[in-house]
């Protein structure tokens, strides 16, 4: 069998698809992959990732558009002959089939000869690290036995584009975490350009090259991994991805790098204006995860009381009530000594450097 290109670019333009209804579910998404990138689709149900899946896989027809793959146009083609891969997030193996038969299906389909099917399936098999399974049937494997065969069964084709529905949902932690190393190990040998869609952010951040943050059916971000995490374009990406303090305060001045603000907990910080402008006397929310808070001794930074401490195995979080009333989170390190805070105990908070605050205009 002649292998077809893997790699190829996927180009997502201007997308937007509206239900019967009239109710939108995407609306006006740009995305520009290059080949053989893992891109996450990251947001909370009901956002669109799922929507946008399979309008890419060819499963629904966009309201307005373009899906252009390599350098073609694939809005009028059927799934079939978009070159697409797709696990769904149950798997869908047919469970009247052996396992062989199952990555061997889409072969099938295309009029591969039973010879050339069989070869194939074993060295897929062998690829997802299953050799011994080939004649099982799917109810006597493990639930990350099944998706590893799924996985088979996808790449049985050769496709361009692999498209993951919430491959991991079903899975539990540790499981999870293993079959999230073993994609991104098969991905990077096969070099095939990879889109999953997930809700879990730490699944996004660890896997993907670049993640596409939707909200309300819009884009809210697209970039790196650590360009998402550290350095937001939205109110609702910073409090989405990760975990995050929301701390009122007022802009005292403000520049395109920096903002000088006073937070009603009672101190002054700089921070980075991250949703565009901010006007002098302005009502802001500034964003500021809880590893990037440290005590201090001295009188800089907010005063607050520690409510709680939960000792996490790696890290201790305490969470402190400042003087206007809001709660913070603290993340420490367990290094050496490091102990849980009492409860009732009076400190001091500060960030630790002025580029890990962001500041957002305030909304109503």
């Amino acid at each position: 069998m002649a292998d077809a290109p893997s790699g190829r670019s996927l180009v997502v333009d201007a997308v937007t698809h509206r239900y019967p209804s009239g109710a939108l579910a995407v609306e006006n998404i740009n995305l520009d992959i290059k080949g053989g990138e893992i891109i996450a689709l990251l947001g909370p149900s009901g956002c669109g990732k799922t929507t946008l899946l399979r309008i890419i896989a060819g499963f629904i027809a966009q309201t307005q558009g373009r899906i252009i793959i390599g350098d073609d146009i694939v809005d009028s083609l059927p799934p079939n002959r978009r070159a697409v891969g797709i696990v769904f997030q149950n798997y869908a193996l047919f469970p009247h089939l052996s396992i062989s038969e199952n990555v061997a299906y889409g072969l099938a389909a295309r009029g591969i000869d039973k010879a050339s099917r069989q070869r194939e399936a074993q060295r897929l098999l062998e690829l997802v690290q299953l050799p011994t399974m080939a004649e099982r049937l799917p109810r006597q494997l493990s639930g990350g036995q099944q998706q590893r065969v799924a996985l088979a069964r996808a790449l049985a084709i050769k496709p361009s584009i692999l498209l993951l529905d919430e491959p991991f949902a079903a899975l539990d932690k540790n499981l999870r975490l293993d079959m999230q190393i073993e994609v991104k190990r098969l991905q990077r040998v096969s070099g095939i350009t990879t889109l999953i869609v997930t809700h879990d952010q730490e699944e996004a951040l660890s896997m993907a090259d670049r993640v596409a943050v939707l909200s309300h059916g819009k884009l809210e971000q697209f970039g790196s991994p650590s360009d998402v995490y550290d350095r937001p374009q939205t109110l609702f990406v910073n409090t989405f991805v990760g975990s995050t303090n929301r701390m009122p305060g007022v802009v005292i001045s403000a520049d395109r790098t920096a903002a000088k603000v006073r937070l009603d907990a009672g101190a002054e910080i700089i921070a980075r204006p991250a949703g565009g402008a901010l006007a002098e006397g302005g009502r802001v929310t500034v964003c500021i995860r809880p590893e990037h808070l440290q005590f201090v001794g001295d009188e800089t930074g907010f005063a607050g009381v520690v409510g709680m401490s939960l000792p996490l195995g790696a890290t201790v979080v305490h969470e402190v009530t400042t003087a206007d009333g809001s709660g913070v989170k603290v993340s420490q390190a367990r290094i050496g000594e490091t102990r849980a805070l009492e409860n009732g105990a009076a400190v001091r908070l500060a960030p630790l450097a002025p580029s890990l605050a962001n500041a957002f205009p305030a909304t109503l």
